[in-house]
């Protein structure tokens, strides 16, 4: 096994659109493609998840949309796992839309069911361009109602943010683990929506106030590479 390389990391997320009479098929890799990245010894942290309807944050789940996270030492061994893994042949073979998106993480706080994938180096602090966010929450059964109340304020003010480009909501569980992906102009433009739009400062308000979550992590990174879109959607 390689070391890691902090420096050469690369996250690695896809989206993808199945056929609706190959939705069947979404579910059934749920399961058996665990077998192959478990197996793989390059891949340091792996989630497969669905999403939310149209890939959207604040929606119930359509079972067309289904997603995986990987990371990588280097991009050589994300290169590999796309181009020949059957893994992504299987997303590939069932899937009328892509949207795959190479990332460098910048920072990170928190943690994924107990670890931190997404290891970055200080220097990295430093970013001009358009930021990629990957927000996570493992949220209490209890306070699953009282948090989906309240997230689609949050989820409508950040699609109208100036500097917003495109989000995608997936998770491993479609009501208990939720996470958020966001692509923005500039690091700025993502900050003034986090700490000055009013609906999601409010939210963070009363995340803390309500003690939704039992984890919780935020990331930001530099996009590497995209490729295919979203809901007819590219970020370039």
């Amino acid at each position: 096994m390689k070391p890691l390389s902090t420096s050469n990391m690369i996250v690695a997320l896809t989206i993808t659109k199945f056929r609706t009479r190959n939705i069947i098929f979404g579910f059934i890799g749920m399961a058996i493609l665990r077998i192959p990245l478990m197996l793989n010894k390059q891949c340091k942290f792996w989630k497969l998840m669905g999403s939310g309807k149209d890939a959207q944050v604040d929606l119930p789940p359509d079972f067309k949309h289904w997603s995986i996270l990987t990371t990588w030492n280097d991009k050589a061994d994300c290169d590999e796992f796309y181009n020949t893994s059957f893994t992504i042949k299987w997303f590939r073979i069932f899937g009328l839309e892509e949207l795959t998106i190479l990332l460098k993480p910048l920072s990170s706080h928190g943690l994924w069911s107990g670890k931190q994938p997404f290891i970055f180096e200080k220097s990295n602090l430093i970013h001009t361009g358009k930021v990629a966010v990957i927000t996570r929450a493992a949220i209490h059964f209890g306070k699953v109602k009282d948090f989906r109340s309240n997230i689609k304020r949050a989820a409508k003010s950040m699609r109208e943010a100036p500097g917003y480009i495109l989000s995608a909501g997936v998770g491993e569980n479609p009501y208990l683990d939720q996470a958020t992906f966001s692509v923005w102009e500039n690091t700025e433009s993502m900050k003034n929506y986090a700490y000055k739009s009013f609906d999601h400062s409010d939210v963070i308000k009363l995340t803390r106030e309500r003690k939704w979550y039992s984890e919780e992590l935020f990331s930001r990174f530099e996009i590497i590479e995209s490729r295919g879109s979203l809901n007819g959607q590219s970020i370039d």
